[in-house]
């Protein structure tokens, strides 16, 4: 199998960017970058994922002055380290830790209480597959984990004010249409309803090429296990390469203005199928492909297939739920700030509830969920009712039942 370099793949397929989309706004803001940061103590969370571990590489490029990571992967973490501890021109402060736990155990508070205070807050922590959503337990969790955690959370840093606090969000909570972009906007407004206590912005961006658990990155896994490729033909999306994923966030943390949600000024002719980007997967990986009329097919065809052989891929037209064929950053209805940086846009004018609407939202959620008289469906009328601008998209299958 021929393993191309994907970093390479992604400037020159995907995003076709020779250079980062952020280059322009770091070069810019450096010195202030550098203030804000430089000797700081800083606090992760999530961070052994794609993003988390992208932002992590962004903001080390200004030395800080203490590094805690937390991520309920513990193998995340110990990769995370060799990959730090291994490039030689990556700045490591010398106070840098890894904890393997979730940030809503009670240990994770002591941790937080005992080695703080952090200036830089960062939360990377948060269901973010459309495939989560399958039945009313795989969406709990997704509430608990995207809204719930976060509130307890904000409520221990408004007692333990760091200068900058991000909270990571998704293009999915523009007009949501699944469970998951719906619980990150629910995410959104809760954060929201802190931003006069807290110095808080948020960030939406697109599609993460390769990053962990996504669909391209499963096309190395497929090929190391001779497995055909699924991808749907009909579904195009906004990207950035995992280093511009850590960029847009740092920016975010450090320059935005409280209650400021940010996204990446992409035009909708940049958008990819994903479609047209596993064609140039296989071109660049100098194997061509056979396109199967099915699954079935295309699992048969991979039992007998050599490294001489086409390889097995099936296109489908998208039938699950809570899909949208493209996505988008903002709305008609907010108000967007597109001068004040080269490659970011603002969302200014994001919905501020009182705290106690938020609470009393998610005590509904709680009470519905702890009912025993609760389906899917009910959950999602629940959200309906709080998020006027979320329109579900059931289809009743899941992409659990899919390659």
């Amino acid at each position: 199998m021929n393993i191309i370099d994907i970093p390479n793949f992604i400037n020159t397929h995907i995003t076709k960017r020779a250079t980062s989309l952020f280059e322009k706004d770091i070069e810019a803001n450096a010195a202030l970058l550098t203030k804000k940061i430089e000797g700081k103590s800083v606090l992760v969370i999530g961070g052994a994922g794609t993003i988390g571990s992208s932002y992590i590489k962004a903001v080390l490029k200004f030395k800080p002055g203490k590094l805690y990571v937390v991520d309920t992967n513990e193998n995340g973490l110990t990769e995370l380290t060799r990959t730090l501890r291994s490039d030689a021109n990556m700045f490591v402060p010398e106070e840098y830790k890894t904890y393997p736990m979730s940030f809503g155990d009670s240990v994770f508070r002591k941790m937080f209480l005992a080695e703080g205070p952090f200036d830089i807050v960062a939360n990377f922590a948060a269901h973010k597959h459309v495939r989560s959503e399958k039945d009313k337990y795989s969406i709990e969790a997704m509430i608990v984990n995207n809204v719930f955690k976060a509130k307890e959370f904000l409520d221990l840093l408004v007692d333990n004010k760091p200068e900058h606090f991000f909270c990571v969000s998704t293009d999915k909570a523009a007009n949501p249409v699944n469970v998951m972009g719906a619980s990150k906007k629910l995410m959104e407004e809760t954060i929201m309803a802190y931003s006069n206590e807290l110095q808080i912005t948020t960030a939406r961006f697109a599609n993460v090429a390769f990053s962990n658990g996504s669909l391209l990155a499963g096309y190395i896994e497929r090929l190391f296990q001779n497995q055909p490729i699924s991808c749907p033909a009909d579904v195009k999306r906004f990207f950035v390469s995992p280093e511009e994923s850590g960029q847009i966030c740092m920016l975010a943390c450090m320059l935005g203005n409280s209650g400021e949600i940010f996204f990446p000024k992409l035009a909708e002719e940049e958008m990819a199928f994903f479609k047209d980007i596993t064609i140039d997967f296989f071109k660049a990986s100098n194997r061509p492909i056979v396109e199967c009329k099915s699954d079935v097919e295309a699992k048969e065809l991979a039992l007998t297939t050599t490294d001489k052989d086409p390889y097995p891929v099936y296109f489908f037209d998208t039938d699950t739920s809570g899909e949208k064929l493209y996505e988008e950053f903002y709305t008609d209805t907010d108000v967007v700030d597109q001068e004040t940086f080269d490659s970011l846009g603002v969302i200014k004018n994001a919905r501020k509830l009182p705290k106690e609407d938020i609470v009393q939202t998610i005590k509904e959620l709680q009470e519905l969920m702890d009912s025993g008289n609760h389906d899917k469906s009910s959950i999602v009328d629940l959200l309906k009712k709080h998020l006027p601008d979320f329109e579900h998209i059931e289809t009743g299958k899941s992409l659990d039942q899919k390659m």
